[in-house]
C-alpha cells in the first residue's frame, strides 16, 4: 500500500444529486463535504473527466500540518458512486488508502461517528459500488443515522429527511463529522479514531 506524500486526499461525500434528495438521511455525506467546501471558501464545480462535482484546496492546520485535498460529490446517484470516485482517484493519482468515503450508516445510532480503514459495505450500496470499483482499502467516515422505526423499509427510511428532533442536532453532527475528516487527513487514523469514535 504505497502512499505518495505529494498525492492529495480524495474526500468523497456520498449522496444523491437533485433538490428532492438534498436533506435526506442518505445525503449526510454531501452535507459534510458541503461544509468542508464552505470552510475552504470554495464552491463545487463540475469535473471535466468524471461525473462529479469537485473542490480542490487544503485542510487541516495552516503550515506543514495542512494536506492537499479534493472534495467530491459523485453525481451518478448513490448506487453508482464507484465509477465517478474511481475516475477522480485515477485523474488525481490518489492512492486508494487516501480515498475517504463519508456516508450514512444504519447500524450506528444517530449522531454517532466511526472512522475506519477498509472493511465490508454493510449493505450500503454506495460503498458496495466503490468497493467493486477499487477494492475495500479506503477510509470511511461513518455517520450514524440509526435504524428505521417499526416496519418502515430501509429504502424509504434513508430517502426521508431527518426528523424534527434529529434536525435540532444535525448541524452539530455534520460539523463534528467535518472535523473528523480534517483530523483524519492531517493527523492520521489513530488520532481521528481516538477523538471521534464516540
Amino acid at each position: 500500500m504505497t502512499t505518495d506524500s505529494a498525492a492529495p486526499w480524495l474526500i468523497a461525500g456520498l449522496g444523491n444529486p437533485g433538490p428532492e434528495y438534498e436533506r435526506n438521511r442518505h445525503n449526510v455525506g454531501f452535507m459534510v463535504v458541503d461544509l468542508l467546501a464552505e470552510r475552504l471558501g470554495a464552491r463545487f464545480k463540475r469535473h471535466g473527466k468524471a461525473q462529479a462535482q469537485v473542490v480542490e484546496g487544503r485542510l487541516g492546520p495552516p503550515g506543514p500540518g495542512s494536506r492537499r485535498v479534493v472534495l467530491a460529490k459523485p453525481m451518478s446517484y448513490m448506487n453508482l458512486s464507484g465509477g465517478p470516485v474511481t475516475a477522480l482517484r485515477d485523474f488525481y493519482k490518489v492512492p486508494t488508502a487516501r480515498v475517504v468515503a463519508v456516508h450514512d450508516e444504519l447500524d450506528i445510532d444517530f449522531g454517532v461517528l466511526r472512522v475506519k480503514l477498509a472493511g465490508g459495505d454493510n449493505g450500503h450500496n454506495g460503498l458496495k459500488s466503490m468497493t467493486k470499483a477499487m477494492g475495500p482499502e479506503y477510509h470511511r467516515v461513518r455517520c450514524g443515522i440509526g435504524r428505521p422505526p417499526g416496519r418502515m423499509q430501509v429504502a424509504d427510511f434513508v430517502l426521508k429527511d431527518f426528523s424534527s428532533v434529529e434536525r435540532k442536532e444535525l448541524d452539530w453532527f455534520v460539523d463534528r463529522a467535518a472535523d473528523a475528516v480534517e483530523c483524519l487527513v492531517s493527523e492520521g487514523l489513530e488520532r481521528a479514531q481516538g477523538l471521534y469514535n464516540s
